[in-house]
């Protein structure tokens, strides 16, 4: 199952994140592409990726018939501010440079001549979109339209500073990622932009930012009524809204069972029900 943005590239409609997986992530990839993901979520970002070592998963699942072009790769640009020492860029250049760079090494880590869809990580500040947002995203752009990427997006965005890129940006993005937490009505401003402009939503951290969802016994009724865990409740909730869920699991038996999130249906009272539920 796929979705479509407003640029009519088709994205897997569930997607692993590799942050926070360290020395792990090459054995983590491979069973989750096993499991039956395809598309894979990674950022150039040393302190919570190992980008390098997604890259060494691909290869070895190239040797095992699983070709690059079966694949859907996601990595981001992470400003300095996002960064440790250990940049991959110059952070001494101007941003576009630094884009620039860091996308070559995401290449190079990956062992492709193309991604799928290149993020921004976050803007730069909290409030707004400033000068520095503006020409990081012009350079991401150009790498849009010069067929490196084919698609383009934004992470860790308030509804305001996505407004503001909509408005004013050459290319919208066509996806954005975001923490999604329940207390927040899972996010229904950002999301709501992103149906007015046909842009896909990416939820991240459904699980671990919702722990108190999952002693709330009227939630707890429901996965038993779908005879269903918790946590496919919850994805197959994100997907029935709209979203695009990203799931980190370490235990290749729950890649699975989140991977048969798609199997039921949840009846229209119990999806609104959960759409305020922890509000």
């Amino acid at each position: 199952m796929t979705l479509t943005a407003y640029h009519n590239v088709p994205i897997p409609s569930f997607m692993y994140g590799t942050a926070w997986k360290k020395e792990a992530t090459t054995q983590l990839v491979q069973q989750a592409v096993t499991a039956g993901f395809t598309a894979i979520d990674t950022a150039n970002q040393l302190i919570h990726y190992q980008e390098a070592l997604v890259g060494e998963a691909l290869v070895e699942l190239a040797k095992q018939g699983v070709s690059r072009d079966r694949l859907f790769l996601q990595t981001k640009f992470t400003s300095v501010n996002g960064q440790d020492h250990r940049t991959p860029y110059d952070a001494q250049a101007d941003l576009t440079t630094q884009v620039k760079q860091s996308f070559d090494s995401s290449l190079a880590h990956l062992h492709t001549d193309y991604v799928d869809s290149y993020v921004l990580h976050g803007p730069y500040g909290r409030r707004g979109l400033i000068e520095a947002d503006w020409e990081v995203w012009a350079a991401i752009e150009a790498l849009y339209t010069s067929g490196k990427t084919k698609m383009i997006g934004i992470s860790n965005v308030t509804a305001d500073q996505l407004t503001l890129l909509c408005a004013r940006a050459a290319h919208k993005p066509m996806v954005v990622q975001n923490r999604c937490y329940a207390a927040l009505g899972w996010d229904h401003e950002v999301r709501a932009i992103c149906r007015t402009h046909n842009i896909i939503y990416q939820g991240f951290s459904l699980l671990t930012a919702n722990g108190e969802l999952f002693r709330d016994s009227e939630v707890r009724a429901m996965a038993v009524k779908y005879g269903m865990g918790l946590a496919q409740l919850v994805f197959r909730f994100a997907m029935q809204i709209g979203m695009l869920p990203l799931t980190g699991t370490t235990n290749p038996q729950h890649m699975r069972e989140d991977l048969q999130s798609d199997q039921f249906t949840i009846a229209p009272e119990d999806l609104q029900r959960l759409e305020v539920i922890g509000m």
